[in-house]
């Protein structure tokens, strides 16, 4: 009898084992679906023209616009981020809404650390006519910091690597060369 019951019993495990195993599917095909819509943008626009203001004194003061041909929203992924797979020129408006501009051929926008990466032909020209060419740099928005390891070209001088406010009054080079003038 006991020999019956366990004989029952292996024959239902086998029973439920074999239900199970033919009544799932393969559904890679459908995880990998998944996987790839999650990899896809979540929006894409064309002709960005967004403008950074700040309310001041009962008035609107343009801080900023971006112009862009295309942009991807990347903001369903868990480190979230747009990028602008065409380029930007971003127009920065200073005191006396002086105007710093700033050109890349691609440009990523990391919204959770508030980095901006900019790539490809970055150029920086500013309101006093300075220039600086490198091909990346990155901009902190929260510190104002911007830096780079990558060679650079600003004014008469070139290096490689450097870090500075966003006025670039407190520059610092890593290496450095170009023409200098010294006072006797």
């Amino acid at each position: 009898m006991k020999s019956n019951k366990i004989h029952i019993f292996k024959n239902l495990v086998i029973a439920i084992a074999v239900t199970l195993f033919f009544s799932c599917k393969n559904n890679f095909d459908e995880v990998q679906k998944v996987g790839v819509l999650q990899n896809q943008p979540v929006g894409e626009a064309e002709n960005i023209d967004l403008k950074y203001t700040e309310y001041e004194d009962d008035s609107v003061k343009l801080l900023a616009n971006l112009l862009s041909p295309k942009m991807l929203d990347y903001s369903n992924r868990n480190f979230s981020f747009s990028e602008f797979p065409e380029g930007i020129e971003l127009i920065v408006y200073g005191e006396d809404n002086k105007q710093t501009k700033i050109f890349a051929d691609y440009a990523i926008i990391y919204n959770d650390t508030d980095i901006i990466d900019l790539r490809d032909n970055v150029i920086i020209a500013t309101h006093e006519n300075d220039t600086l060419l490198t091909d990346q740099l990155y901009y902190n928005e929260k510190l104002e910091w911007v830096f780079t390891n990558e060679p650079f070209t600003y004014g008469p001088l070139h290096g490689n690597g450097f870090d500075s406010d966003k006025d670039f009054k407190n520059f610092q080079m890593l290496e450095m060369g170009g023409e200098f003038e010294i006072d006797n």
